[in-house]
Parts: structure tokens; sequence; C-alpha cells
């Protein structure tokens, strides 16, 4: 027995011996890792997005990327053994250390097919890793979005506070509008008014995928100031996540697919109290007429 011991603490010996980084170890794959809390529960899948703190080094001087926060998704792996192991290994909370092959990193995560010049194959390249949280692209999304319609609802509560006569003689143009048009369509909760002039199949779109548009926007005196239609190339972008004025992510959610309406938009929820364009002055009401021609959706 006492040999069979001896033989075991020889073999861990020389396993130890052999690992050239100290306090790490190695998957099968060979990466070598170190961790320095080490959580349980669910791991990031491919896919997640992923809220971390990182830091890159070459042989603990040179800094790669310097240690800040990052929003990474989860990839599949490029080459064997690289970070996404790694990520992939990680729980909420944990922290740890991942020293992974420079040149294939360089290679397949960073585009350069040579290694730079200021670099060698022996040295030592590593990754520290703080791993706050992560998502689903559709939670993360709908985090998102959240913060989007939070902020928006500040920056117009701002602009009521800030302008009170212009907000009020916007109100008053658009009123007179629909009454004069005879659109008795309720407005939401901030004002955006929505009328549908053609039912889609009632499929909704989701925040934070991909929606394909047709529109044409005019003023309230009828004046176009663009239009998809006219350039026959509809629009997309990702909905409620910022990339268009605010009446739009929020009526875009409100259509289902193949559905055409009128989007009745007051001034804070466009371009505020700005200039857009030759056309739009500040603090203009807008109108669009809109088709939601398609959208992705999550898996």
């Amino acid at each position: 027995m006492m040999a069979g011991v001896a033989m075991l603490l020889g073999t861990m010996s020389a396993c130890n011996e052999n690992n050239p980084y100290p306090g790490y170890e190695k998957t099968q794959n060979g990466l070598y890792y170190q961790f320095y809390t080490q959580n349980t529960g669910n791991q990031p899948q491919v896919g997640d997005v992923m809220e971390v703190v990182l830091g890159c080094t070459v042989n603990d001087t040179t800094q790669v990327f310097p240690v800040g926060d990052n929003l990474m998704q989860l990839m599949e792996s490029q080459f064997v053994g690289d970070i996404f192991e790694g990520f992939a290994m990680m729980h909420k909370g944990d922290s740890a250390s991942f020293i992974v092959n420079i040149d294939s990193t360089f290679k397949y995560l960073m585009g350069q097919p040579t290694l730079p010049a200021q670099y060698k194959s022996t040295d030592v390249m590593r990754f520290d890793i703080k791993l706050k949280d992560f998502y689903t692209e559709k939670e993360y999304a709908e985090k998102f979005a959240a913060n989007v319609k939070e902020m928006n609802e500040e920056r117009v509560a701002k602009m009521k506070e800030d302008f009170p006569e212009q907000t009020a003689t916007a109100a008053k143009e658009l009123a007179d509008y629909l009454a004069k048009n005879k659109i008795e369509a309720v407005p939401t909760a901030s004002g955006l008014i929505y009328v549908v002039t053609e039912p889609g199949n009632g499929e909704k779109p989701q925040v934070g995928k991909p929606v394909t548009m047709h529109y044409t926007g005019k003023l309230l005196d009828g004046t176009v100031f663009d239009s998809s239609v006219e350039r026959d190339q509809p629009f997309t972008f990702a909905l409620g996540v910022g990339q268009v004025i605010p009446g739009w992510d929020e009526g875009v959610q409100l259509m289902s697919k193949g559905e055409k309406g009128v989007l009745y938009i007051p001034y804070y929820l466009a371009y505020g109290d700005r200039q857009a364009g030759e056309k739009i002055a500040p603090f203009s009401n807008l109108m669009f007429e809109v088709e939601l021609i398609d959208f992705e959706t999550f898996e």
C-alpha cells in the first residue's frame, strides 16, 4: 500500500514538473485555466450575451486589451483550446485566468494571418476574466430595450419641462390635424397615435430583432420628407433598441406582419427640439405611412 501511495505521489510530481504554468490546470483541448472564484449553477451557452470584466496580457507585461467592462457574445470555439472554451466553463460571478495559444488567437480571433512582429510563438498570452452576468439574446434584447425606453421617457419629461410653450403649440397642432381629418384613434400613454389601414396576419415582431419596413414620412401639411417606397428600397432596423426615433420603436411593436397603418408622432417622440434634414424643423409633429413587411424572430 505504501508503495502504491509513493508511486501515485511520484506520478503527480512528474505531472506538476511537466506543467509550464504552476497553479494552472489543463483541459483536454490544451487550454490552461486557473479559477480564483468558482460558483455553481447555469453556464453560458453559445449565442448568449455576456457581461465581463476582461483583460489580456502577453508575458504578464504587454497589454493586448486593458482590463475593462465588455459585452461579448459566446461563440463556437474557433480553434481547439481557445478563449471561448474558457468562457463556457464559467458561472455567474466566477473569476479566472486562461492561457491560450498566441498564434491561433491572433489568427482566428483577431483576424491577423501572421503573428505581429513584437510577439513570438513562445510568448504567453493570458486572459483574466470575471463573468458578471449572462443572458440569452432575447433576454438581453428585452433588458436593453427597457433601458432605452426608460432613457426616452426621461428625455421626453425633460423636453416638456424645458419647452412648455412649444410643447403646447405642437400638441394643439396635432389635435387640430386629427380633428380636421376625423381621426379618432386613442393615443398610447406616451401620446403616440397609430391607425391601422390594412390588418396583418397577427404575428408580432420582437424587440432586438430586425424588422423590414416600407414607409413614407410627411409633415402635417402633407410635405413628404422621406420615402422608402419612392426609392423602392425597404428599410431594416433592430426594433426597440434606439436605432430609430422613439415613435417608431413604440409604434412598430403595435403592428403585425403584413400590416399597413399610419403613425402620428408628437414632436417629442420624433426629433424633439432638433432640426432634421432640410424639411423637419424643431418641434415638428410627424406622420408616417408604414408597412411591416417582415421580421426575424429569436430561435
